[in-house]
């Protein structure tokens, strides 16, 4: 494996520059790729949630010096969703989770066409705090650790379609993943233990390089152009998920 650590290197800072700057798709990117090298889902998802680990707390921290972390969201999401992550982990780590993939994908294709008709239709974001934040954190938890990502689509994608700020929902839900992938990580860790050290170092590396670049992207595209891309991003992460799904 370490033959391929450059290639790994480039597949963390490419999932990284998409996930600091649309909030999602890092997780989602990697364990496709880990999957195409054959490695099994709880694997996959252990090793992508370490990597996780020092790639989201990179992208919090800039998000954080940039300004676009509300801190009263980021602490609701990120105890819910630590929560929701080591159900989820532990639930995976005696059982794979493709079964509910395809449930999964059609909300995110729901609501990334609700994100685009609202960047569309120059929907104005709202200020005040969104509602059910807790049940998002859990939901958005458990199924990134049992997917092997998923959590900046269903919980970004979520805050976006209910009218978020796009650069606050982005900040704080990137901010929020350090913590959640951090207990996800840590339950594999006691569950499965850790083997791929060589794809785990290249994914952390290039994530890294790509963390301050992201957020400074989510901080300077306007608010209507950041939701279009976000919702195309969500609905073609979506119908490739399906598809995979339904051709497998």
């Amino acid at each position: 494996m370490w033959d391929d650590f450059i290639l790994f290197v480039a597949v963390g800072f490419a999932a990284q520059l998409v996930d600091g700057s649309v909030g999602m798709a890092y997780g989602l990117t990697g364990t496709s790729v880990l999957l195409s090298f054959g490695v099994p889902p709880s694997v996959a998802s252990a090793s992508i949630h370490t990597a996780e680990v020092f790639t989201t707390g990179a992208s919090g921290l800039s998000h954080w010096r940039l300004g676009n972390v509300d801190f009263r969201l980021a602490r609701r999401l990120a105890v819910a969703g630590m929560l929701g992550g080591a159900t989820g982990a532990y639930v995976l780590s005696a059982m794979p989770g493709e079964r509910i993939q395809p449930l999964i994908n059609i909300y995110l294709l729901l609501m990334g066409g609700l994100v685009l008709w609202k960047g569309a239709a120059n929907h104005r974001p709202r200020s005040d705090q969104p509602k059910q934040i807790v049940p998002l954190g859990l939901v958005g938890g458990f199924l990134d650790a049992i997917g092997g990502g998923g959590w900046g689509p269903m919980v970004a994608s979520t805050l976006l379609g209910r009218g978020t700020v796009p650069r606050v929902a982005i900040g704080s839900v990137n901010l929020a993943e350090f913590f959640v992938t951090t207990t996800v990580s840590l339950t594999f860790l006691a569950t499965i233990g850790l083997s791929l050290w060589p794809i785990i170092a290249g994914l952390i590396l290039g994530g890294v390089i790509a963390a301050p670049f992201a957020a400074y992207a989510a901080r300077r595209i306007p608010d209507r152009p950041l939701m279009l891309i976000v919702g195309a991003v969500i609905v073609l992460l979506s119908l490739r998920g399906l598809f995979a799904a339904f051709a497998g």
